[in-house]
């Protein structure tokens, strides 16, 4: 299984996700690929996200039993913590709120 977040990316880029994965909710992206879709599809995403950002999440064999990246401009960042992947919230954005 993968889950996608793309955040304030153009809609062409949502759109040509479609293509691969259902959108259950402006932005989420949720499917199951092969890890070479998986990864053409991040590519893709980073090349072309402009000022956005996205979050891909996927089932693996690991202690959490899934792994995740990020790029660009995201509200959140993945913090390594001896092995296990936590997301932190920045202080930057605590205070906006």
């Amino acid at each position: 299984m993968i889950v996608m977040v793309l955040e304030k990316v153009p809609a062409s880029l949502r759109g040509e996700l479609t293509r691969w994965l259902i959108e259950v909710r402006t932005g989420v992206f949720v499917g199951h690929l092969s890890a070479r879709v998986r990864d053409k599809l991040w590519e893709k995403c980073c090349n072309e996200k402009r000022t956005g950002g996205v979050t891909q999440i996927w089932s693996t064999n690991t202690e959490q039993r899934f792994k995740m990246r990020m790029c660009g401009s995201t509200q959140r960042e993945i913090v390594d913590h001896d092995g296990l992947q936590l997301i932190r919230i920045p202080h930057r954005y605590t205070q906006e709120s």
